[in-house]
């Protein structure tokens, strides 16, 4: 088995940096290894919102993706993004003297490009590499628009929000399909209506929209992240809780670095996110909760469980990630392949 799209390090693509607030403007961040096109960071220590910046908007431009908040305009929480990570401002939800953050970072096309694949154009900074895109586009409320995202290939999980609006971030994800989805800033479970993605999956060259204004309303602005799968590099399913402490193991084909999971079929519980940067040695049990704004839990009983070498084994019974009999669905990224394209296997940290 080998991988042949370039991801034998897929810290090239995507990267978890941590740091510690020092409340000056033209604070830098560095350690990402390369520019990053989106970065999502968190105050671990202490209680604030989440904040999002991608390139294509600009840097000075910021969305919180535990709120319905539209685009606000800040230098003083990113100002620009650099060839080694990004410099930030003096406010404290991402750079409070002594407060320490996490910023998770991927990597687009360092540019944008015109995108007319679909009814309505978009602009684009898309990596077919490692399958992320992020796309902004002009909503003209129809249903049956459709929107080009550059990646090459069918998207496996996509994140909206409305920019010009107050209004909720809506997530298509593969294993529950368009007739359904997610809200990344609350607890429901999936909701099901035509009226987001229009019954219609993507295609490789496009995605397209129902009416409703979260992802399509009429002259209104939108950002999209979009992911299509890459062995070895990302991973996007669904499994099955047991209801056990010694929990589900959850195959992704690589050492992860990142995972972001949601109880999907029913219930009221909060999206998960661990990373291998805040939890280095197993048990991963710092869970960040997307919809909140609460600061990081040491020992979360949401987080617990280990990150191998070829997946996630899950470590408590929690609702939140492991009811027997309940559907959840994951987002993952590589650490490292299972097996690199020299042949050689990782190991289990």
């Amino acid at each position: 088995m080998s991988y042949t799209n370039g991801l034998d390090k897929p810290t090239d693509y995507f990267n978890t940096v941590l740091y510690t607030g020092n409340g000056n403007v033209g604070h830098a961040i560095t350690g990402v290894g390369f520019q990053p096109d989106w970065v999502w960071l968190k105050e671990r220590s202490s209680t604030s919102n989440h904040q999002s910046g991608d390139a294509v908007r600009g840097a000075t431009k910021y969305i919180q993706p535990n709120t319905t908040d539209g685009e606000l305009t800040d230098s003083n929480r990113f100002s620009s993004f650099d060839s080694d990570g990004f410099t930030q401002g003096a406010n404290n939800g991402v750079n409070e003297s002594g407060q320490t953050y996490v910023a998770w970072n991927w990597l687009g096309a360092n540019g944008t490009a015109s995108n007319t694949d679909g009814s309505i154009t978009s602009t684009v900074s898309a990596n077919t590499t490692s399958g992320f895109s992020i796309v902004s586009y002009d909503g003209e409320g129809s249903a049956g628009d459709t929107v080009g995202h550059g990646l090459g290939a069918i998207p496996k999980m996509m994140i909206f929000k409305r920019l010009e609006s107050a209004d909720s971030w809506s997530v298509y994800h593969s294993s529950v399909g368009a007739t359904k989805r997610l809200r990344l800033n609350t607890t429901d479970a999936t909701q099901t209506s035509s009226s987001f993605f229009n019954d219609t999956e993507p295609t490789s060259s496009f995605f397209t929209l129902g009416a409703n204004s979260e992802v399509n309303g009429s002259a209104e602005g939108y950002i999209a992240y979009c992911f299509a799968e890459k062995k070895g590099f990302s991973k996007f399913g669904s499994y099955t809780g047991n209801g056990n402490a010694d929990g589900t193991f959850v195959y992704t084909g690589f050492k992860p670095a990142w995972i972001l999971y949601k109880r999907a079929s029913d219930g009221t519980n909060n999206w998960g996110l661990i990373d291998n940067k805040r939890d280095p040695i197993n048990p991963c049990l710092r869970a960040i909760a997307t919809n909140l704004n609460n600061a990081e839990s040491p020992s979360s009983p949401d987080g617990s469980g280990d990150m191998l070498s070829n997946g996630w084994k899950i470590k408590a019974s929690a609702g939140s990630r492991n009811a027997s009999g309940v559907t959840y669905i994951y987002m993952a990224f590589a650490e490292n392949p299972f097996v690199t394209s020299t042949g050689i296997p990782t190991c289990a940290r």
